[in-house]
């Protein structure tokens, strides 16, 4: 019998986006240079008032809309 089972999951990103455009001004590179090497071309960053709580909340959220499930259905308890 499986003791833990994932049954939906969940995603969020912060709304602040930094692209690579704006990292040329900071550091000394290219947009270009930074997609061509990485792949990347922006990069989502927490705002300064923003806890892991914050950003994890939603996701959890979602991952238990996902299941079908409530919060209060979850069992963390060792047995």
């Amino acid at each position: 019998m499986p003791r833990a089972v994932i049954s939906g999951t969940g995603a969020y990103v912060p709304t602040r986006v930094l692209t690579n455009k704006e990292l040329e001004s900071v550091i000394d590179t290219t947009a270009d240079w930074i997609l061509s090497r990485t792949g990347i071309s922006e990069r989502r960053i927490a705002l300064p008032d923003e806890a892991t709580s914050d950003l994890s909340y939603p996701a959890a959220k979602q991952a238990l809309e996902n299941a079908g499930l409530l919060a209060t259905d979850i069992d963390a308890t060792s047995h």
